[in-house]
Parts: structure tokens; C-alpha cells; sequence
């Protein structure tokens, strides 16, 4: 929640749908350009890696997006997803108000180019979740989640838990404040794991 001019607290969730749209519009468009010779898996995977929640949070909190945002509860934003949740809604505004052009420059000179090196991003593959399921595939063995949310005291920020399994057996756990972040976790817990025992 943002609070406008007039004291009032602004709901952003239709800013946030469009700044999602726009970003990942823009970035797709930028990666294009910037990597002519690379083939779609690869754009693809290195999109997501850029307009991922961990890294929006991230961007935002370097921004100073969180003295403009006032959450209803006694959480520490930083700890969530609403740091994120208001720089896709702060594009998204930037859209509506400016247009396309306007809205392109500024997330590419005031976002992209500031906050990601996209040859880093480019070279590090971090879709755990893709690497173990590929790692089963390989092997010829069954990759599955079991996520739930977590028990946790009123006010706090809903978490979540996931348990990567392998031919049924759970092998790693994670956190995290939506399931994909908990799956990502839980993944890169258990090829961290199956590594261990490979050198072993």
C-alpha cells in the first residue's frame, strides 16, 4: 500500500498487474536487442532471472521505495514481497501516467542499467527448481513438491514450506515467502545435497 497525496492509502494490485506486464515486455525487448545471437531458452530463462520477486525486492529496497510504502501490519517489509509489489506498481504508474516510451527509458536507465549486470545474470543459471527437475530427468528418477503454508503468528507475513522429493523420498527443505521461493529453496538444498554425496 502507497500512501497518495491526499493521506490515503492506494490499493496498487491493478498497477501491479500492469507494471508486472510492462517489465517483463521491456526486458524481454532489451535482452533481445542485447543478445542477438542467443536462442529463446536462453532469453527466456534469463528474463525470468531479472523480473524475479528476490531480485525486485532487492532493486526497490536500493531505491528507497520503502519510506513511500506503509504496510498494514508490524513486519518488516524487507523480510516480504511488498518492496517488489510496489516497484511493479510504480512502473506501472509510470506507464499509465507517461506512456510506453517513457516507461521503457525508465526502467531500463533508472533500473536495468543501475541495479542488474546483465552478462552476470546472463552466465548464472539459478532456476533451481529447473535444474533438479533436469537432474531427475537425466537420472531417471521422479522429482515432486510438497509445499504448505506455515504456521505463524497473526501480523506476521504468510510463509511457506517446501520438500523436494526424489522416487518419494524428501531429500532438502525450504523457506520462503511465496511457494516458488520455497521450491526454488527446497531445490537448491537438495542438488546441494545430491552433490555432497556424489563427491562422497
Amino acid at each position: 500500500m502507497i500512501k497518495g497525496k491526499d493521506k490515503r492509502f492506494i490499493n496498487n494490485e491493478r498497477l501491479e498487474y500492469l507494471g508486472d506486464a510492462m517489465l517483463g515486455a521491456i526486458v524481454a525487448n532489451e535482452l533481445y536487442n542485447r543478445f542477438p545471437n542467443k536462442n529463446e531458452g536462453f532469453l527466456t530463462k534469463t528474463r525470468s532471472r531479472i523480473v524475479n520477486r528476490t531480485l525486485l525486492n532487492d532493486i526497490a529496497l536500493k531505491m528507497g521505495l520503502g519510506k513511500w510504502v506503509n504496510a498494514q501490519s508490524k513486519i518488516d517489509i524487507s523480510q516480504t514481497s511488498i518492496l517488489g509489489d510496489a516497484l511493479e506498481a510504480l512502473i506501472g504508474a509510470v506507464y499509465v501516467d507517461k506512456g510506453y516510451q517513457v516507461c521503457e527509458k525508465f526502467v531500463i536507465e533508472k533500473i536495468v542499467h543501475q541495479y542488474v549486470d546483465l552478462k552476470l545474470v546472463a552466465k548464472k543459471d539459478s532456476n533451481y527448481k529447473s535444474l533438479l527437475i533436469e537432474w531427475g530427468q537425466k537420472h531417471k528418477k521422479s522429482v515432486h513438491f510438497i509445499t504448505e503454508e506455515k504456521h505463524i503468528s497473526e501480523g506476521a507475513a504468510p510463509t511457506f514450506i517446501a520438500r523436494a522429493a526424489i522416487e518419494g523420498e524428501v531429500i532438502g527443505l525450504g523457506e520462503g515467502f511465496s511457494k516458488k521461493e520455497a521450491q526454488q529453496n527446497a531445490a537448491r538444498n537438495t542438488l546441494k545435497e545430491l552433490r555432497n554425496k556424489e563427491s562422497n
